[in-house]
């Protein structure tokens, strides 16, 4: 797990330029759990990425910028690294597979991010490797990195000072850097609360492992859920996964769609396919029926897929 020190000193290093997100509650009388909503969709960016991408910049010597950073992403992470990196006064280059969201690609070029499309498994190599040879630059991994799942934790400090005792945390999980982050700042305060990871139907790499208990790889077909579900767990996050999670859910694709569609026809809130997991699987039960926090990890959704789901279909 990552160190609550070291969780808490990032909170400190990233006051003032990240939003300090509401934790709201639901109000869906038929749910079957007390839902409370983190959103961090409310971020600058859109997504909670702001967090992690901007306590790792903090950190590298100056020495090591001279040509910039450098990331792996789908869109959230090369947000969060194209601010941290405008903010600091350095270049920054993401590497995104070919089927990066429209919205997301938009985003890192008016924060000043420069763009290199890739096929997806040269992408998951980047990932895999730490490395990438389309791009130069001080290399910020998206999930592995300590001090991004350190920044990311931040989240977790703040759920339980606004709601001192939930009876479970669901997180979505793409290469499980926010779920270990939160996870290890919940163990830090309150040990008790389990927090569960979450992933899309199609790309259940960590359920699939943590059934057989050893990593396994799944077929990890891509859907709208761009920003979450892989087709393996990095190696380095499997033991990590385990010490800090309770467990891990699979969604339907169907089901986060139409978490999409609630949260928009019923609180107003727009979130992207990752987003809407942890309510999609708190609505199915998966949290329990008492107080569960779902985090709304980001909100940065194609407008043609936000229309296919709210005409009631699945991109």
């Amino acid at each position: 797990m990552i160190a609550f020190d070291e969780i808490t000193a990032a909170r400190e290093r990233i006051a003032g330029a990240v939003l300090r997100t509401p934790l709201v509650r639901l109000q869906v009388p038929e749910a079957p759990a007390e839902i409370y909503l983190k959103l961090e969709n409310l971020q600058p960016i859109g997504s909670f990425k702001l967090r992690g991408a901007l306590n790792a910049v903090k950190q590298i010597p100056r020495s090591e910028l001279s040509e910039g950073v450098v990331t792996a992403s789908a869109g959230n992470m090369g947000q969060g690294l194209a601010w941290a990196a405008r903010e600091h006064g350095v270049p920054c280059a993401v590497v995104v597979p070919e089927s990066a969201p429209e919205t997301k690609l938009a985003a890192i070029d008016r924060l000043g991010g420069t763009i290199v499309k890739v096929p997806y498994d040269r992408w998951w190599e980047a990932i895999a490797t730490s490395s990438t040879p389309d791009a130069a630059g001080r290399f910020v991994h998206p999930v592995q990195d300590e001090n991004v799942m350190a920044g990311n934790g931040t989240i977790g400090i703040e759920i339980l000072e606004d709601l001192p005792n939930p009876d479970a945390i669901l997180v979505p999980f793409g290469g499980g850097g926010l779920s270990v982050g939160i996870a290890s700042a919940v163990r830090g305060l309150t040990p008790d609360v389990p927090v569960f990871a979450v992933e899309p139907e199609p790309a259940a790499a960590l359920t699939a492992s943590w059934a057989a208990g050893e990593p396994r790889e799944v077929a990890g077909t891509q859907s709208f859920v761009d920003g979450s579900g892989a087709p393996r767990v990095l190696p380095k996050m499997w033991p990590l996964a385990r010490e800090a999670l309770a467990g891990a859910f699979p969604v339907p694709i169907d089901d986060a769609a139409a978490a999409v569609r609630l949260l928009v026809n019923r609180a107003r809130i727009v979130a992207e396919g990752a987003g809407a997991l942890a309510l999609a699987a708190a609505l199915a039960g998966r949290g329990g029926t008492g107080k569960v926090v779902c985090i709304v990890s980001g909100g940065n959704i194609d407008e043609a897929k936000l229309r296919t789901i709210l005409a009631g279909e699945t991109p």
